[in-house]
């Protein structure tokens, strides 16, 4: 299977803390789309006839789009690949863009599945990241949404300086109120060169609290698992038949392609990634050429993306795969270097596939980092 990711790199405004690529400028987005189409197009050979099971407009906000737009696009997919009549459309939203109209129009579309970036369901957080919503409009947008959608994930973020643990608690709470199957939630991370890290070293807002944003994590897991989520990635929690299929495909190593600028690519031997320029993106594809840097990966780069993919998931890694595709070396070092985490009970190995304990999953990408293999190609 096979997964296609276009990247709409438009928003209404910037939040704070988005390191992402986009512009508020519409200014381009017509030459921008027809871009899109072509480099599809161009790209037709790139998957090896896979069947493609996920398509996923991501962004930037790609609900500024019009449905005629999105369906322009899901069409010169379904021209130009072999894509699976059960395909997983996701389309990310945020409540703003997401009227009674709006949803009913892509309820009736072959758009599946929504992704809405809700973030916090109140007031003070919004503001704080700057984002184009209000408290209302989330709770608004999940009503209607949720009476036309049965496939709805939603984005929170834990972590907010000034959000207390209990209001932490009140937007899980709310979420599950409105019966969505699934949590996407992250920590909030001050990117370098962002409005958030400018503002926190002019002491405009407090600095992240580590010590808080791990507690908040901690209530997260406890809190969805009592509601029967499962926790199947670390930033990732799903009803059972609700997990994202995009999404899960990354997490497995199977190849995907990225359309649009800043696009990342994978087909398993080479990762690719788009220009992150609109201007330079639009003038490259109308030449015929792909704005594209590629990285052929060595055998020691598949082997520390499988083990930091892995230990972020449900699926772990597995030692006797370890040892068939990256031979007894890999999965030696593997074991002795994990020794120290088995230890202080933050790893497992159950059915000779190593996982994150509960109390690990916080940190599987630190510990992740000390299990790569630095030294052997």
């Amino acid at each position: 299977m096979s997964g296609i990711y276009i990247h709409i790199p438009f928003c209404k405004q910037a939040c704070y803390y988005c390191d992402f690529h986009f512009s508020t400028s519409l200014k381009k987005k017509t030459d921008l789309l027809d871009c899109l189409h072509k480099e599809v197009k161009l790209r037709k050979n790139e998957l090896n006839s896979n069947e493609v099971k996920t398509i996923y407009f991501g962004g930037g906000t790609p609900s500024l789009l019009n449905l005629s737009e999105i369906n322009a696009v899901i069409n010169t997919i379904s021209e130009e690949f072999n894509v699976d009549e059960n395909v997983e459309i996701t389309l990310e939203a945020n409540p703003d863009d997401l009227s009674r109209e709006k949803i009913i129009e892509l309820a009736n579309s072959k758009i599946n599945r929504l992704s809405i970036g809700i973030q916090s369901f109140f007031e003070h957080d919004l503001k704080l990241m700057n984002r184009a919503h209000n408290a209302e409009e989330a709770k608004q947008c999940l009503t209607l949404a949720t009476k036309y959608f049965k496939n709805i994930s939603i984005d929170l973020i834990y972590g907010i300086p000034d959000c207390t643990n209990l209001q932490w608690e009140q937007n899980i709470d709310t979420a599950l109120g409105f019966g969505i199957p699934h949590i996407s939630s992250y920590a909030l991370t001050v990117e370098p060169k962002t409005a958030l890290h400018s503002f926190i070293e002019k002491g405009i807002i407090k600095n992240v609290d580590d010590d808080k944003t791990q507690e908040q994590f901690q209530i997260l897991i406890d809190k969805l698992e009592a509601a029967n989520f499962i926790h199947y990635e670390t930033s990732n929690f799903g009803k059972k038949g609700f997990f994202s299929r995009n999404n899960s495909s990354y997490w497995q190593g199977k190849p995907y392609l990225g359309i649009g600028p800043s696009a990342h690519s994978f087909d398993g031997k080479q990762r690719s990634w788009n220009i992150s320029n609109n201007a330079l993106y639009i003038k490259s594809i109308k030449e015929n050429t792909l704005p594209i840097e590629r990285e052929i990966l060595t055998k020691r780069d598949n082997y520390n993306e499988y083990v930091m993919t892995g230990l972020r998931t449900i699926w772990g890694v597995s030692l006797d795969k370890v040892k068939l595709e990256f031979g007894e070396q890999y999965e030696s070092f593997l074991k002795q270097e994990a020794q120290k985490y088995i230890q202080q009970e933050l790893l497992y190995i159950e059915s000779n596939i190593l996982k994150t304990t509960k109390k690990g999953k916080f940190l599987s990408d630190g510990i992740a980092s000390d299990l790569f293999m630095l030294n052997l190609s």
